[in-house]
């Protein structure tokens, strides 16, 4: 695992005072340009999603959409998009969380998740955990049970983890790289 950490760390890009002064911004695209990086993150996550007994990935907006549906692929399991409000046609569940200032709203469609599945949630960063709550309290409204969250890096330095904790419900919360 060593081995595949240095290469997601050596892939992924510091970008100084970005989006505003004074933040780090952890950027990822060199990582997804690269094929073998790209493909041993896929291949992480898929491991995770089989060891968990997933039967779905979910994909937070919007890098969760990249990093998610080759992980399902990979995995053979369905892909499932967890988007803004507003961004899916038919009938929806949707869900809203508390923002520094503000709220936001995300939703998935009401007839891809059952009481059959088994939902893995896959994104990019972890930070401050909102997003994935939410996403974590429509998987069980669907009726699915949390098979777990796995990111490609967790901002120790920020409350994500400690915010998830009770909403996972013990189910596992794994994190590529903590930074």
């Amino acid at each position: 695992m060593t081995d595949i950490k240095e290469l997601l760390l050596s892939r992924i890009r510091d970008v100084q005072d970005y989006p505003e002064p004074g933040v780090l911004f952890k950027d990822i695209t060199p990582l997804l340009a690269d094929p073998s990086a790209f493909t041993a993150l896929t291949d992480a996550l898929a491991e995770l999603c089989v060891r968990h007994g997933a039967t779905k990935v979910v994909g937070l907006e919007a890098r969760g959409f990249i990093l998610g549906a080759p992980v399902a692929i990979r995995a053979g399991l369905g892909f499932i998009p967890v988007r803004k409000a507003g961004k899916l046609p038919g009938a929806t569940l949707s869900q809203s969380y508390a923002l520094e200032y503000g709220t936001a709203e995300i939703e998935v469609h009401a007839e891809d998740l059952s009481a059959d599945d088994r939902v893995m949630v896959i994104d990019d960063v972890l930070a401050t955990g909102g997003t994935a709550e939410a996403a974590l309290h429509l998987i069980r409204r669907a009726g699915a049970e949390v098979a777990g969250v796995a990111v490609l890096m967790e901002l120790g330095f920020l409350p994500g983890r400690a915010r998830l904790e009770p909403a996972l419900q013990d189910a596992p919360l794994d994190a590529l790289l903590v930074v």
